[in-house]
């Protein structure tokens, strides 16, 4: 059974601040430079990052068609970057 790995990679987030208080991600930019646009905030829920540790806020989005999470730990965001090893 191969295991993935994965790492914390913090990113710049534009967000939208509703009139509720609600702050929601709208898009972020990559370690590379690349924009990436979030088409749609499924669920915001206090939540740890199983996968790379951390807790905060995590809000399940739809980016490209695939469902990911984000995380807002403190004053910074974070999404869980699968490792691709070359072997």
């Amino acid at each position: 059974m191969n295991e993935r790995e994965y790492r914390k990679v913090y990113v710049d987030v534009y967000a939208v601040m509703r009139k509720d208080g609600t702050l929601l991600p709208r898009s972020f930019v990559w370690e590379d430079g690349e924009k990436y646009k979030i088409d749609r905030v499924l669920h915001i829920t206090p939540a740890a990052s199983l996968k790379v540790g951390g807790r905060g806020i995590r809000y399940t989005v739809m980016i490209g068609g695939k469902q990911r999470y984000m995380f807002r730990e403190e004053d910074r965001w974070f999404v869980e970057a699968e490792i691709i090893s070359i072997k």
